[in-house]
């Protein structure tokens, strides 16, 4: 069952560190642009992932073409995706060993989800993060 309570939200929020953001943009009109700014002004170090823009930096932060490239550990893997994309971004979280996939606003993917739970991951479906850290009042994160 995807994490919905407030609870559960925020305490996924305050234990996280390192978020992989599959989707980022390096162009401002963007929201992933813009929810990248504001998770690394909160304190997260957030890792760009995108096999179009792969090489290039975006907020300062050098971008991967998948997630197996990655050699940090990942909190979460927030995805910027459509939804008949999540599924192939959430088993890339899997098979690295994230601890939760956060899939932004307007996707949903029931089976991907299913998948990441029986995995052991947390799930948040049809969320942002930049909106729940403010609302839930989640303190700025010092490293």
């Amino acid at each position: 069952m995807p994490l919905t309570s407030d609870a559960d939200i925020k305490a996924l929020l305050e234990s996280a560190r390192t978020i992989a953001m599959i989707g980022a943009s390096d162009r401002p009109n963007r929201p992933s642009y813009g929810v990248m700014a504001m998770l690394q002004r909160h304190g997260y170090r957030v890792i760009p992932v995108n096999p179009q823009i792969t090489g290039e930096h975006i907020h300062g932060e050098f971008v991967f073409r998948e997630l197996a490239q990655l050699g940090d550990r990942i909190d979460i893997v927030d995805i910027f995706r459509r939804s008949e994309a999540a599924g192939e971004a959430v088993d890339e979280a899997i098979a690295i060993g994230a601890k939760a996939v956060w899939m932004q606003l307007g996707v949903v993917d029931e089976a991907a989800a299913a998948r990441a739970e029986a995995a052991g991951l947390k799930v948040v479906m049809d969320r942002c993060p930049a909106i729940d850290i403010p609302r839930l009042g989640i303190e700025r994160i010092v490293a």
